[in-house]
């Protein structure tokens, strides 16, 4: 198998884990009615039962640093696909609101390792000109687990007084599926080299180019790696504020944007302009396919034109579909086909430009030294803005009003276009070694 083919089935094996992120993270979406009828919920403790994935996301992700810098980053990924396949049937299995919500936060924990661990592995994985499009392979391996989980919540909606236990129970079989492939995967030649482990590096790296450009590439490394990091206090070394600070902001408003609340709350929305629940559901195949195909589009792109020029188109064409939202709302004009092609909108400016470039952006921008620990605190940030808005996204809808909820979620957007344009450098062309070099230069 040639170099480029042989990093590709790598670069996919390991996000499958993004589908199982997906998934996890959407499958909700279609469960919700269902669980509200059968728990009787409120608006507070709706809000609750979805954001608990989130919240145990929080704890996967506080500690998948620590976990990929002791153990690699391979290892740590079969025990999450164990957790995602075991959590998706207890949630199958609850007897009561509680019960769910505990499993849904263990299986959060799942969620949130996973999404510090596969990014890192494939931003460590791949050579500087194919690095964006790897990254892109992870944003659409989320949405492929996104879109397989609206395919299921609508194939399972009539299915009876169950049709909720099975949606979460069918979570299982990819993770199984990810837990097998995950056994074809090499360890990070990165990771290799910071544990002295040089010549297995070597190896790896040959696979996926030329010996004479892996002997080039393991020596940039090691220049970067000699000194292993001290922990978290390296990370309070002035050098390092640029780039903790512009991971700790864009995952602040990645959320704060409310690219979450569409996802998972889609259905509600849809419902609030006067679709039924059936069509509802049924027209999360349009967003589904509106993801798919910009998040292909994000392949074309990211490598040619950067990852600030995406971010910026990306964050402003948001803000308009969500200020759309707001003057559809405050007009009394928040109907049917409008709704529906302004949340199409939304969704397509996300896919192609913001989702993955974020996770493409984020691990290049650490030092390799510190890359483990570092990467927390971005990915720990992000899930706790996620947690918050989806938490609150429902009882915010129903009590403050849509007008208020979607003018906030506009203005975030376009905050982050603004704060992009103004901190954010372009990495684009360059290798890990070369962007850890730019940061010394603008402390």
């Amino acid at each position: 198998m040639s170099p480029t083919p042989r990093l590709f089935s790598v670069a996919a094996t390991a996000t499958l884990g993004g589908l199982l992120f997906g998934f996890d993270v959407a499958i909700i979406t279609g469960a919700g009615p269902f669980l509200e009828k059968q728990f009787h919920l409120t608006p507070l403790t709706l809000g609750v039962v979805f954001s608990s994935l989130l919240f145990g996301c929080v704890v996967g992700s506080s500690f998948a640093g620590e976990l990929a810098d002791r153990f690699g980053r391979r290892k740590p990924l079969l025990g999450v696909a164990v957790l995602f396949a075991l959590t998706s049937i207890a949630c199958g299995l609850a007897e009561s609101a509680l019960f769910l919500i505990i499993a849904r936060f263990l299986g959060g924990i799942a969620v949130g390792a996973e999404s510090a661990l596969t990014p890192m592995y494939v931003s460590e994985a791949s050579p500087r000109a194919l690095r964006g499009r790897m990254g892109a392979l992870y944003q659409l391996s989320i949405v492929v687990g996104i879109t397989v989980s609206y395919c299921v919540n609508y194939l399972l909606h009539d299915a009876g007084d169950s049709n909720w236990r099975w949606m979460f129970i069918s979570g299982a079989f990819p993770a199984i599926l990810f837990w097998i492939m995950l056994w074809r995967v090499p360890e990070s030649p990165r990771y290799l080299v910071l544990r002295g482990r040089v010549q297995e590096a070597r190896t790896v790296l040959s696979h996926w180019m030329l010996p004479e450009a892996a002997d080039r590439e393991v020596e940039e490394i090691a220049a970067t790696t000699r000194d292993a990091s001290r922990g978290w206090a390296e990370l309070r070394q002035r050098q390092y504020r640029p780039p903790l600070t512009i991971g700790l902001v864009l995952a602040v408003l990645l959320h704060f944007s409310g690219i979450n609340t569409i996802v998972d709350y889609a259905p509600r929305i849809l419902q609030s302009a006067g679709w039924t629940i059936d069509a509802a559901l049924f027209s999360t195949f349009g967003l589904g396919l509106t993801m798919l195909l910009f998040t292909l589009v994000s392949f074309w792109v990211i490598d040619r034109h950067g990852r600030r020029p995406l971010y910026i188109i990306g964050s402003w064409g948001m803000g308009v579909a969500l200020l759309g939202l707001t003057v559809a709302a405050a007009l009394d004009r928040f109907s049917g086909a409008l709704v529906f092609a302004l949340l199409i909108v939304y969704i397509a400016f996300f896919c192609a430009c913001i989702g993955p470039v974020f996770w493409t952006l984020i691990p290049e921008i650490f030092p390799n030294r510190i890359r483990g620990e570092a990467m927390t605190v971005p990915v720990l940030v992000q899930w706790v803005a996620n947690a918050v808005v989806v938490l609150l996204f429902p009882a915010a809808f129903h009590h403050v009003g849509k007008e208020a909820t979607f003018a906030f979620l506009a203005v975030m957007a376009i905050l982050q276009g603004w704060f992009v344009r103004r901190y954010v450098p372009e990495t684009r062309g360059k290798s890990l070694e070369e962007i850890e070099q730019l940061w010394p230069k603008l402390h």
